[in-house]
């Protein structure tokens, strides 16, 4: 997604569920460290904790044991919901960091353009929804450039560029963006990508471009299967996975090259640095002992690994 401010990622950037995937509000998966240490109280958590990282912690959450994540868990492979619980790339990550941290990672499945909001009211700890890190969401601003909160702080974790989803056989032979122009297309709203196509509207002029926003991906992408539109836009990972897998391969299949390729960070507010340096700590300490490669292997995508952690390194 050039790294302009066009998807979850960035000029365009998020990610893609499979059919059936779809988003389950308020579904919780307990994601981490598996049989770590039970909710300690103040005076023995730390003591017993004998997890690397545990007392990099900010006190609250080595009390609970837990960091509680928001997701929008409808982006196979991603992050989905399968069996009732919430699985994929980004849980798998998180269930890494939780062995060195020592705590374990708690997400909650809800809409994708609620996640940040949840990190300013505090019902969330943090957000790991393939969300593109950019300069509009440090700083807290909307699409116009308005000032509409004080901005997150991320820790990047994966590279992804952005892919356009169609009709499998490609019926309206779309190639690049500029092939949508007089054309309708799919997206979720509220993300970097619906920000792309907003913008190639613009650039189609008076070839107007159509755009239909949802509430989940899952249902843009029903809607370019059923033929009213002609495109969706996602995370590279996310396209494919959905393209080889969704109606056994025969439903979608990825048009053109990858492009726009940017971060994805975990969001944490501005004022919890230390659960940040943590989380950055945690991630250099997991790439290093070769955690992080196995999960990115596991779900295909090593192409997207960093090389080490980053804070705010989105544009």
């Amino acid at each position: 997604m050039s790294a302009s401010t066009t998807r979850r990622t960035t000029a365009a950037r998020s990610r893609i569920a499979a059919v059936g995937a779809i988003a389950v509000a308020g579904a919780l998966i307990l994601t981490g460290c598996g049989d770590q240490t039970e909710k300690k109280g103040s005076g023995d958590a730390t003591k017993s904790n004998g997890a690397p990282l545990f007392s990099a912690l900010p006190k609250k959450i080595q009390d609970a044991g837990v960091v509680k994540v928001g997701t929008d868990a409808a982006y196979a492979p991603m992050e989905y919901t399968e069996g009732g619980k919430i699985v994929g790339v980004d849980p798998d990550i998180a269930a890494a960091l939780g062995k060195q941290l020592g705590v374990k990672f708690e997400f909650t499945s809800g809409s994708f353009d609620g996640l940040i909001t949840s990190i300013y009211t505090g019902r969330q700890d943090a957000i790991m929804s393939s969300i593109t890190d950019n300069e509009k969401r440090q700083k807290g601003l909307d699409d116009e450039g308005k000032q509409i909160g004080k901005g997150i702080d991320f820790v990047d974790y994966f590279s992804s560029g952005v892919s356009l989803l169609v009709k499998k056989g490609n019926p309206q032979g779309i190639k690049s963006l500029d092939d949508l122009c007089g054309k309708t297309v799919a997206v979720q709203r509220g993300t970097t990508y619906e920000d792309t196509f907003k913008a190639q509207a613009t650039k189609c002029g008076d070839k107007k471009l159509t755009i239909e926003a949802f509430d989940t991906d899952a249902e843009a992408q029903t809607r370019v299967k059923a033929g009213g539109a002609v495109a969706d836009l996602n995370d590279y990972p996310i396209a494919a996975y959905a393209a080889k897998t969704s109606g056994g391969g025969n439903d979608f299949e990825v048009a053109g090259q990858q492009a726009d390729v940017g971060l994805f960070g975990i969001g944490v507010s501005k004022d919890n640095t230390q659960l940040r340096d943590a989380l950055k700590q945690a991630l250099d300490a997991i790439i290093k002992d070769g955690s992080y490669a196995k999960v990115l292997e596991k779900w295909n995508v090593k192409d997207s690994a960093v090389q080490s952690a980053t804070v705010n390194a989105g544009k």
